[in-house]
Parts: structure tokens; C-alpha cells; sequence
């Protein structure tokens, strides 16, 4: 388990000496699966929380001790699952139609439609209701490629289920097999700027939130637990999926900007010229043809550390293909292999949405490692991270014997919430899973609705 980190260290270029001050404690099996997904999330989590203590050192001079437990990291990978809103449950995270079925062919597909349009895009290219029954029935007139193609084609998010066979030979599968985990690159000069004051690592730093979802969110979610002021922006055209909003936006600032009409891009251009990271996750070009891609952001604020997320990487056919975990979960392999594991005859999905939460982790990690490199070095940084490197990654940690692991319930991680107030209610949610000596997590700004906030730094 700590091979892993210590590689995505390496990867990132970052001071091998931090290492001596990390405990890793734990071991697998921690949630039921043949992969290593308490592995991946200890060590995405465990990246993170160390480059959050060596930013604290080189604004300080001071070392702290760092400590990730596994099965905390784990849970945190299923926090959607165990949030309470005044004690009840959460809202409903999904569509009644969302899911797995079997197509004319014999073979799955997966259909994401959690977002409106999404879904009534399916049902009319389906011509059903929005009933599971009569979706289940008009997909026997597909086969799964040919619907995976057709909804590709319309915007849509459906994946076919493939094995990591037909994903390794497939040529997304090949193009994803090539690139890194993720990529920390100089794209334009400016000073190497000094680290502002405070008493938390992240103190003092600007961060524009521009995803939505789970992977994107909870990197934002990261860094306001280091300190940062995050500022999430989302326009007010746009669907929400409520439990996934009040879960991570604890921490941040949340303000409504539809950026297509002169007076918001106006407002969110002031706010870049004095961000530090603009973190966004939404489909692959959508905000370069808006005029915030990398190199221009990099114009418009010389010294910005541009994050891209995306579903299946920066290269190969798939490249502009918009998705979620639970698709990318399918189309890769994980749901076939999963199954085989268990011996059904159905798709097993991983027990948590592992990609997205440990993709949200590793871009908090790349981000902070970004910055280092920009206080050391100046200029203007990109990094880029998708879910399916975030799944090539995962495979690469092996399989284990984990399958008849309890499944912890709410009650069995008890220990592991914390109460805390929003603008939602009181909520019970899963506290931050690392352990800092001197800079310990926490989140100074609770959740509150989408828009709440004026488009303006706090003084």
C-alpha cells in the first residue's frame, strides 16, 4: 500500500524526504471487492494530505507527521451513502431508470440519467416510457454497441459493458494505456509568486470550482479542508443532483454565473485575475469554446494552475466522450470482472464510486503539487486527471480476496461522522479522512444552496 503512494510522489515530482513523516495503518479487505480499492483510496487520500503538510513547510519552515488510516479513506469513498440531512435521509441521488440491462444481443449496457436531459434523451431515442420495464423491453431491440454508439452520438451518457480484454484492445482502451495518471506541465511564465499569510495550509488561496458530480467536487472539497477558499460556480441553467451538492460543498462558496452572457463572464473574469487553481470537470471542449481553456486562462491570469478533468483521458476517439464513474466502471472492465469474481451472471459494480472519489484526491494531490512547482519556479500549470487512468491505475494495484467482506452500514462507521451545520439542516456526514499533527482537516464554511453567495473574494 505505501508503494503506491510513494509512486504517485514520484510521478509528481514532489521532495522524497516528505515520505518519512507519512503512517499508512490498515489493510485490505476493508469494502467488498476483488480490487484494491481501499489501497487506491488510502493512497490517493494519503498523497493529498502529504502535499497539504509540505505546502505547510515551505510557507513555515515546519514538518508535521501525517496519518491515513485505510479504512477511513475507504468510507470516504462511499460519503454520499452515509450522509443524513436533520437526521433523515438524504435526497434521491438516482433516476428510477438509471442502471444495467440487457440488450437484444445478450450483451449490457448502463444508462447514467440522473440529469434530465439525459434521461428524456434516452427515452426518446428508446420511444418508451420512463419506466424500467419498458426501457428493458425496447433495449431488446439494440445491441449494446449500436446503442452505445447512438447515445455517444446524441450527447447522451450510456456505456456497453466490455471485459478488460475488450478495453485493452479497444483503441480508447490503448490511448489510455499510454498516458500517465495524471499530468503537472508548465504551459506560460509568471513570477514565482510568495506564499500568502495564515495558519492552515492552504490559507489565503484562491480556487474556482467549476465541476459537478462527485471526482471534481470532492477536490475542491479537499482543498477548502486545507484552507482554501473555494468558490464553486455553477450556472443557474444547469440540473443538480442535491445529495451530491450538499455533500461536497462543505467548505465553499457557491455562486450562480451563467457564462455566456456578457455581464457574468465579466464578473468571473474579475474572479480569475485574482484566483490561484480553476479546477473544472464539465464535458471535454465545453468551456474551452467558452474561452476559459488552459492556455487561455493562462492569458487572462498568468500564474493560474488550470485543472482538467475528464471521463476517459486527453487522447483517443473517446477523448470528447462525456461520463460518469458508474459508465466508466462499465465500459473499462470493472463491472465484468467484478461479476466473474462473484460468479453472476449480471454486472457487479465496484462497492463505491472509487474513481470519482479517488480521482477528486489525486487532483487535490496534483494540484498542490502544482503549486509547490509554481512557488519554487513560477509560471502558469496544467494538470489533467480522468477516470479511466484513475481505473487503469486501480487495475495496476492488483486483485484481491475481498468479496465476502462485510459491507459496513451507516452504524458500522459511526465513529467516522461528524454533525455539523448547513443551509440545509443539520447534517451528519464523513469527516475528512487524514490526519495532520499541526494543520489537522476541517471545514470553516458549511454547505449552502447553489447561488448563495455573491461573485466576490472575502477581504
Amino acid at each position: 500500500m505505501r508503494t503506491a503512494l510513494e509512486a504517485l510522489w514520484r510521478a509528481a515530482r514532489l521532495d522524497p524526504a516528505a515520505l518519512d513523516h507519512l503512517t499508512l495503518t490498515g489493510q485490505e479487505p476493508v469494502l467488498p471487492s476483488s480490487f484494491a480499492v481501499g489501497t487506491a483510496m488510502q493512497a490517493s487520500v494519503g498523497a493529498s494530505a502529504l502535499a497539504a503538510a509540505e505546502i505547510w513547510r515551505a510557507r513555515s519552515g515546519r514538518s508535521q507527521t501525517v496519518s491515513v488510516d485505510m479504512r477511513a479513506a475507504a468510507i470516504a469513498a462511499r460519503s454520499e451513502r452515509y450522509l443524513t440531512v436533520d437526521g433523515g435521509p438524504a435526497p434521491e441521488l438516482w433516476d428510477r431508470i438509471a442502471g444495467a440491462y440487457r440488450c437484444g444481443d445478450g450483451r449490457w449496457v448502463r444508462l447514467h440519467t440522473n440529469f434530465p436531459h439525459h434521461r428524456d434523451g434516452v427515452l426518446k431515442l428508446l420511444g418508451c416510457a420512463h419506466d424500467k420495464a419498458a426501457v428493458a423491453a425496447a433495449l431488446q431491440r439494440w445491441t449494446a454497441f449500436d446503442f452505445e454508439a447512438a447515445c455517444a452520438e446524441a450527447g447522451l451518457v450510456v456505456a456497453a459493458m466490455r471485459s478488460f480484454a475488450e478495453w485493452d484492445a479497444h483503441p480508447q482502451g490503448q490511448a489510455v494505456a499510454r498516458q500517465p495518471l495524471f499530468t503537472i506541465e508548465r504551459i506560460g511564465a509568471a513570477p514565482a509568486p510568495s506564499w500568502p499569510s495564515g495558519q492552515r495550509p492552504l490559507s489565503g488561496l484562491r480556487v474556482l470550482d467549476l465541476t459537478r458530480i462527485i471526482a471534481g467536487p470532492v477536490c475542491g472539497l479537499t482543498l477548502a479542508a486545507h484552507g482554501a477558499d473555494v468558490m464553486l460556480v455553477t450556472s443557474p441553467s444547469l440540473p443538480l443532483i442535491a445529495p451530491l451538492v450538499i455533500d461536497t460543498g462543505r467548505g465553499k462558496l457557491s455562486v450562480s454565473l451563467d457564462l455566456t452572457k456578457p455581464d457574468n463572464r465579466a464578473a468571473f473574469e474579475t474572479l480569475l485575475r485574482e484566483a490561484d487553481v480553476m479546477v473544472q470537470g464539465y464535458r471535454p471542449g465545453g468551456l474551452a469554446a467558452l474561452g476559459y481553456g488552459p492556455d487561455a486562462l493562462a492569458r487572462i491570469r498568468p500564474g493560474i494552475v488550470a485543472v482538467t478533468l475528464s471521463a476517459y483521458g486527453s487522447g483517443g476517439p473517446w477523448a470528447p466522450r462525456r461520463g460518469f464513474d458508474s459508465l466508466v466502471q462499465t465500459a473499462t472492465g470493472f463491472n465484468d470482472a467484478e461479476a466473474g469474481a462473484a460468479r453472476s451472471d449480471a454486472p457487479k459494480p465496484l462497492p463505491a464510486q472509487v474513481l470519482d472519489h479517488a480521482t477528486g484526491y489525486l487532483m487535490a494531490f496534483a494540484t498542490m503539487a502544482a503549486l509547490l512547482h509554481r512557488a519554487r519556479e513560477g509560471g502558469s500549470w496544467n494538470v489533467r486527471l480522468s477516470l479511466a487512468q484513475t481505473g487503469h491505475w486501480l487495475r495496476s494495484l492488483g486483485r484481491i480476496d475481498g468479496l465476502s467482506c462485510h459491507d459496513p452500514s451507516r452504524d458500522d462507521v459511526r465513529d467516522l461522522l461528524v454533525e455539523m451545520p448547513s443551509g440545509f439542516g443539520t447534517l451528519s456526514v464523513v469527516k475528512h479522512p487524514a490526519d495532520l499533527a499541526l494543520t489537522p482537516p476541517r471545514w470553516e464554511r458549511p454547505s449552502v444552496p447553489l447561488g448563495t453567495d455573491p461573485p466576490a473574494w472575502p477581504r
